[in-house]
């Protein structure tokens, strides 16, 4: 089956997120999935694979970026903040569910990593979807342990952020430290992120500091219990980054899971075979519950 991608675009307050819609071609009114990345990240960084295998078996896909990102409008940018993430996906569930093109009885919801967690809350607010999948989730409850020189260095970088913040403007830090440097992502596996950006791509790896005020506040597990959909927690054995067992103990809550476990780390999953078989095992779980 082939599909056919355009851009769309929808509000979300003063500004407009923007996002691909894969179309199968010869389905009318087929189901529709939402995608979208994790922390710091865009789109194009690597979602059009799991999109594309996706659309090709029938499901239309809404992949989006997040205000401040890719090519959607706002300011600071690479602004991470899991509130206004949420408001972006509440803003992509309302857009999908009025698209003639597609059936938005028939619903999914897709995350990866951070956005992992935000399609669990979306589910627990949500209870029309039909299904969702959460690739390496982060649920909360990890536990950063920073060296006294790395704690003044986080502290002062929150302080010129909230003061350049007062005027519109941002201190940035780096998204994924380099080895022994200070970042939002500080573990040994972290510099495997670069590897998914396209080499023709803008973004830069830094975001403003005041995201690290609000990831210890940020725990989706909380609302697990309330995801009455399918569900599939996709985990990696090896993940330094969002630790499995987190994710098993919030998956636990769910009405109705199941888990696919792989042996590799944290960006394992989005290339080469683990990749395939990744995208194989989630195609599956959601050709079942979206009825295609």
């Amino acid at each position: 089956m082939r599909f056919v991608r355009s851009n769309r675009y929808f509000r979300v307050g003063g500004d407009i997120c923007t996002a691909w819609l894969y179309l199968p071609e010869g389905t009318v009114r087929p189901p529709a999935l939402i995608m979208a990345h994790g922390f710091s990240a865009e789109r194009r960084f690597r979602l059009p694979a799991y999109a594309e295998k996706f659309a090709e078996a029938g499901i239309a896909v809404f992949v989006f970026d997040y205000r401040n990102f890719g090519e959607s409008s706002g300011t600071p940018r690479n602004l991470v903040d899991p509130a206004r993430h949420l408001e972006d996906w509440e803003a992509a569930i309302a857009c999908v569910k009025d698209l003639p093109e597609v059936d938005g009885a028939r619903l999914a919801l897709w995350g990866s990593s951070f956005s992992g967690g935000h399609v669990i809350e979306m589910a627990a607010r949500h209870p029309e979807v039909k299904a969702l999948v959460a690739q390496v989730p982060y649920v909360g409850g990890v536990e950063i342990t920073l060296s006294l020189p790395m704690k003044l260095q986080a502290a002062l970088a929150v302080l010129k952020d909230k003061i350049k913040g007062a005027f519109g403007g941002a201190h940035m830090i780096p998204a994924v430290g380099a080895p022994g440097q200070f970042g939002c992502m500080m573990a040994e596996e972290a510099k495997e992120f670069l590897d998914l950006v396209p080499p023709d791509s803008n973004w830069e790896n830094k975001v403003p500091a005041r995201i690290l005020t609000k990831l210890g506040a940020y725990e989706p597990r909380k609302v697990a219990e309330n995801v009455r959909c399918p569900a599939l927690i996709v985990l990696a054995e090896k993940d330094q980054i969002t630790p499995p067992d987190l994710a098993r103990k919030a998956a636990d809550k769910m009405q109705k899971v199941a888990i696919a476990s792989y042996d590799c780390g944290h960006f394992g999953v989005y290339q080469g075979a683990l990749f395939e078989d990744v995208a194989a095992r989630e195609l599956d779980f959601l050709k079942q519950y979206l009825a295609v």
